[in-house]
């Protein structure tokens, strides 16, 4: 287990509810995007830039259409370009299962009475779809995501959302992340955060989490819950 301090440590103690993030933490859907988007601009002859993609992980402040236009000179027609992009995206998010360790925390969050929710940058129908398919969705108590708050991460205002509704002090919430725009999202809001970054966030800054994980697998709820209390 591989953990970092954070600037802005919470200060009180026990722990009442567990929030986590969804794309990239309970589902890779970032990989799948990544790759789809990345053929696209392969397809008109421009590099798609990991390093760029990494910078707007966990928020909506990119647009891909323009600035795959902005590199061309020119406008696209994309009814065809992007039906054909979700069609190769979904391809691929069909081929990803559950991370792992994200089973087995929410069993020790029932079995410690913890109650779990979502705070989400992603459109809430995305997130229920893919909680379906998974058969994960009577796994959360609360979900809220960009369209129900109003704003995406770096904005606390999801996970602010999540504690209101579980009526706990954000000093007794921990945030569960893969990418530095939540976990600063997380911290904005006043709680505790554990950071397991992905395969496109693994490498990147996360001195801002109170704990850094390389997966959840490798380490129990419980003795995270012990380390940052």
């Amino acid at each position: 287990m591989n953990s970092s301090v954070a600037p802005r440590r919470p200060k009180t103690g026990r722990i009442r509810a567990l929030v986590f993030d969804f794309d990239g933490l309970i589902l890779d859907t970032e990989v799948p995007v990544f790759h789809a988007w990345a053929e696209v601009y392969a397809e008109h002859g421009v590099v798609l830039e990991l390093a760029l993609w990494q910078t707007i992980i966990g928020t909506d402040s990119f647009d891909p259409m323009a600035e795959l236009e902005r590199r061309l000179g020119r406008t696209l027609d994309w009814a065809v370009i992007d039906e054909r992009r979700r069609q190769r995206r979904d391809e691929l998010q069909a081929l990803e299962a559950v991370r792992p360790g994200v089973v087995e925390w929410l069993a020790e969050a029932k079995r410690l009475g913890l109650p779990v929710g979502i705070a989400s940058s992603s459109p809430r129908q995305w997130v229920l779809d893919h909680l379906d398919r998974l058969g994960l969705v009577g796994q959360f108590s609360c979900i809220r995501c960009r369209d129900d708050v109003g704003e995406a991460k770096p904005s606390p205002a999801s996970y602010r959302a999540v504690l209101h509704y579980f009526e706990v002090a954000p000093s007794e919430g921990l945030a569960v992340e893969d990418s530095v725009h939540g976990v600063t999202a997380a911290k904005a809001a006043g709680m505790w955060c554990v950071a397991v970054p992905g395969p496109l966030t693994r490498g990147m800054d996360f001195s801002g989490a109170d704990l850094v994980l390389d997966g959840l697998d490798q380490v129990g709820l419980a003795e995270v819950l012990t380390s940052l209390g």
